[in-house]
Parts: structure tokens; sequence; C-alpha cells
């Protein structure tokens, strides 16, 4: 795979989510020019919404459903006259509905989903080859917040993952306003419910992230378009908030009939954060400061509708934004002394897309 932005071009990998989607999907973006090149159809599966790279193995996982049974999916990543196949390799039920996120270990060893509809999260061994073993764990998340009624009435895992230590992992649950926290064992694929970070009272929190230190965690929340930053304890495992702020004005989101935050993306210096809002349909830049505070920057259009995903290249050098409805996927580029994004003039069709990859997360 080509993962160097000084070569000639990087795989983009396409998670998809409903008509007229038929499964995975891949594309490459120039490393040089940020032009996207015309989507094609990698691998059939129905609903492959997020997918997860292995760390070392050219081995691609997807959450979505064969036979009509939900599962977790591996596929192999060949060559074929240059342009990049997926071969169907292994697969394991989660037995507990759909999943709406999917995360692979840095030892490649442990694979977790988080199911939304079940508000559950589950464990999967790898082997040493990549392949789905077996699911060794499935922990059910009890109660729901009540905020938001009809949002927050029951538990909906959204998003799992791990500490860069791998000791710990994580589970925003959008039904419970918290942020689950687990005991990880990546080579036995055994999680233990160990506490929770908390956030405010119908953030609804979505998808997180770590800043490049390892002592910051970003959250974001869906419900009210928010970002909440907490100091992590590699330690004793606490999640402890810090602040949180808008992602869009509530003058703004008051004339907007639906409008939430979908993705979160802290750049490779860890000095910008980018956050996606759907029906405002726009990215929210944020500087960093030292204290890891955020102040926004920027509020730019994502040239599409429905911004699902976003995610950067490797070298931080390029960000692209999946519009859902839109059925695009637009680049743009980042100023790496500013963190601004500026339009790349390159916007291609792609079906329904909710996930966009570039390599190991």
């Amino acid at each position: 795979m080509h993962t160097d932005c000084q070569g000639q071009s990087l795989d983009v990998w396409i998670g998809t989510g409903g008509a007229p989607s038929k499964g995975i999907y891949h594309c490459s973006l120039d490393a040089q020019t940020g032009k996207l090149s015309a989507s094609r159809l990698a691998a059939e599966i129905n609903s492959p919404g997020f997918l997860a790279m292995h760390p070392v193995l050219a081995r691609l996982y997807a959450v979505g459903s064969l036979d009509g049974k939900a599962v977790v999916a591996e596929y192999h990543i060949q060559r074929n006259d240059g342009y990049p196949e997926l071969r169907f390799s292994s697969s394991a039920q989660i037995g507990d509905g759909g999943a709406t996120h999917i995360s692979v270990s840095r030892d490649g060893a442990a694979l977790l989903t988080a199911q939304y509809g079940a508000g559950s999260v589950a464990a999967f061994a790898l082997g040493s080859d990549g392949q789905i073993l077996r699911r060794t764990a499935l922990v059910k998340h009890r109660g729901g917040s009540g905020v938001v009624a009809g949002r927050q009435d029951a538990p909906h895992a959204h998003w799992v993952g791990f500490s860069p230590d791998l000791r710990f992992a994580f589970a925003p649950d959008l039904g419970l306003d918290k942020v689950v926290i687990y005991r990880v064992e990546t080579k036995s694929a055994e999680l233990v419910e160990h506490g929770a970070g908390q956030l405010p009272p119908g953030a609804g929190p979505r998808h997180m992230k770590f800043h490049p230190n390892g002592t910051w965690i970003y959250v974001l929340n869906e419900l009210n378009l928010s970002v909440s930053l907490f100091d992590w304890d590699a330690v004793s495992g606490q999640m402890t908030l810090r602040e949180t702020v808008p992602t869009v004005p509530q003058a703004q989101l008051e004339r907007l009939r639906n409008k939430s935050c979908s993705e979160i993306r802290v750049h490779p210096s860890g000095r910008f954060i980018y956050a996606a809002n759907r029906g405002h349909d726009t990215v929210t830049v944020f500087s960093v400061g030292d204290d890891g505070r955020l102040r926004e920057i920027q509020n730019e259009p994502v040239r599409g509708a429905t911004p699902r995903n976003i995610n950067l290249d490797p070298s931080g050098q390029w960000l692209l934004a999946a519009g859902q409805d839109s059925h695009t996927l637009a680049s743009f580029a980042i100023d790496q002394q500013t963190g601004i994004i500026t339009y790349a003039n390159s916007v291609i069709s792609t079906p329904a897309p909710i996930c966009v990859l570039f390599a190991h997360e």
C-alpha cells in the first residue's frame, strides 16, 4: 500500500451504507495535487459502514452483513495490474446486531466493535496472519441519561478504540452521556469494565481521539455539536473533563432542522483539531493551545451534503470529507502552519460514503 506522501498516490478505502452502494469502494489521492481518482467497487458486502486496517499486514477489516448476518469481515489487500483489490479471508458473527464502529489494536492481536443499536462492545481475537479467530467478549452497557428523548433512553455505544499503551479501551456511549472505559488484554482479547468519563448532560458522545502527547482526549458530542477536552491519567485509567466548546454557533444551529456532529480528527502535529458537522455541512477547525484547550479558527463548507466522516492522510497534508447524502468525496489541502483547510477543487462521486480510511488508526 502507498502510505508515503512523497509517492505518487495514496490508497483511500471507503466504507458505505445504504443504496446505491454495493460494498467497499476504493479510490486514490494524488499526494502532490490532492486530486481524487474515480472510485471503484473493491468488495461486495452489505453496508460495510466502518473499516479498519491491520497495523502491519495488508489486511482490511469491515463491519457489515453477510448472508443476512451481522459480522466483522477480514480481507486480503492484493494488487491486480497495480490496482488494489480485496479478497475475502475470514469473518465472525457479532451476535448482538450490527456494529457502528471497529478498531484494531496496534499489536494486531485484538479487534473491537461497537454496536449502537444494542448498546454493546464486542472483542475478537486475531491470528498472527490477521485472520479473525473468534469472538472473545461481549459487554452490554446499561441505562440511559434520558436527557434527549428518543436518543438517550437506552445505551448506544458509538465508537471503540484503545489507549496508546494498549492497557485500556474506550467506548463513547451516546445514550449514557459517558465514555465507558475498559481494562483490556490484547493478547487474549479480554475486556473488563473499569470506569467512565462523564460528559455534560445531553451531549451525546459519539467519537473520540487521543492527542499525540497521550494525555489529552478529545470527545466529539453528536447531539449538542461540541468537543470536550479530558485529561487522561494512564496510571489510574481516569478521564477528567476540562472544557466543552461548540463546533457551530447556537444561533446558526437554531435555523437547521437536522444537525449533529459526526467525526473528529487530530492533526499529526497535535496543533489542530477537525470536527465534521452534519446539517450545517461544514468542518470546524480548532487550534490547540499549549494547555490543550481549543480555539476555533475556521468553519469550512464540505462541498457536499451530510459529512458522515472526515479523515486526514498520514502526513496531515490533506483532509477528505465524505458526503453521505450527496454521494461525494471532496479533498482539501491543509496549511501546515495555520491548520486552515482549502478546497482542492477535487470531488468525486461515490455511493453513500460513511467511512474514509487511509491506514491503521
